[in-house]
């Protein structure tokens, strides 16, 4: 399948809603230009027809507005992180597909690409593109925010079962996005309320790094997470260093969506529009702002006067001009 995502032909910012149904100033802000995506979470999810009239809304909207296509993204996991609970199959945590493969590693696999199949269907058929799924961080045991959403402590357990995972998405028509670059699985501080530090070598994360080097990802989040032995100024998502890594040595090609820029570990970035110029200067290709509209608001507005902006508006003049001469030769 192709990733359904080009940066060049998108907004960059990628916003959330407040409830289940859109709201006039919802309804303005994903409208705009700079605006590439939506997130969705628990509470704006009621029902499966609930959801597909939303996300029919939605792309409504975009049409209207001439924009270029648009994401539309859940954290879809397993466990403690599945967004859609009623109407959709439960989720295990991923740590129970890497108790299974310490058992029976085939049927661990097969199981790991079921579940893939089913995560992306339930969500295709309803509107929504993209889960942000796997979770590539090795169970080292120490970080309670990972836990059990991560496969396995092994390298080699992770990629085999991420990589079935991940065949499984792409069968029911759904990318991939593995995270959290280059490993959120050592440091022990909650990203969401804390800075977290991994203090560790890059020799030392080479482990961390492997699934990355392994998977056919389409996409990937790096951590709001500092590694000082690489870059002890930024963390991952606003590392420079880090993204140049992740393209030369690693040779990723894909989309680089940033963490929440509303994360308390993001702060060391500043203010919500220094975030934003951090994290796309450093290489992510589209931003994530959650659970603030106030911030998303004053985001765009400032967005606006900048080149990121121009450059938004003009890729909405190209999409505009295209259907024009599209209708013409149909004349």
């Amino acid at each position: 399948m192709t990733f359904p995502l080009k940066p060049a032909d998108s907004g960059p910012l990628m916003i959330d809603i407040q409830g289940t149904r859109l709201d006039a100033q919802e309804r303005a802000r994903l409208s705009h230009p700079l605006v590439g995506g939506l997130i969705l979470f628990a509470r704006n999810y009621h029902s499966p027809a609930q959801l597909t009239a939303l996300t029919t809304e939605v792309r409504a909207l975009r049409h209207a507005a001439g924009h270029a296509p648009f994401l539309i993204a859940v954290d879809q996991e397993g466990g403690r992180v599945q967004r859609f609970r009623s109407g959709f199959t439960p989720l295990p945590p991923m740590r129970a597909l890497g108790e299974q493969w310490d058992r029976a590693p085939e049927a661990a696999k097969a199981a790991a690409r079921a579940l893939g199949l089913t995560i992306a269907s339930e969500l295709r058929a309803c509107g929504v593109d993209l889960s942000f799924t796997p979770v590539l961080d090795l169970d080292y045991g120490h970080s309670a925010v990972i836990g059990d959403r991560a496969f396995h402590r092994r390298p080699e357990a992770v990629i085999a079962l991420a990589g079935a995972l991940i065949a499984g998405l792409r069968q029911g028509g759904m990318g991939c996005c593995g995270k959290h670059f280059p490993g959120h699985g050592w440091a022990n501080a909650d990203s969401h309320v804390a800075l977290p530090v991994d203090d560790r070598t890059l020799a030392e994360l080479q482990e961390d790094l492997h699934p990355y080097r392994a998977l056919p990802l389409d996409a990937i989040m790096p951590a709001h997470v500092v590694y000082p032995a690489v870059d002890a100024a930024h963390t991952a998502c606003f590392s420079r260093k880090w993204h140049t890594y992740l393209r030369r040595d690693i040779g990723f090609r894909g989309v680089v969506f940033s963490d929440d820029l509303s994360m308390e570990a993001a702060s060391v970035a500043g203010d919500t529009l220094a975030r934003a110029r951090a994290a796309h200067a450093a290489g992510c290709d589209m931003l994530l702002l959650c659970n603030s509209p106030q911030s998303a608001r004053d985001l765009l507005t400032a967005l606006e006067k900048t080149p990121l902006g121009r450059r938004a508006e003009d890729g909405r003049r190209k999409t505009e001009d295209g259907k024009a001469t599209g209708a013409a030769r149909r004349l």
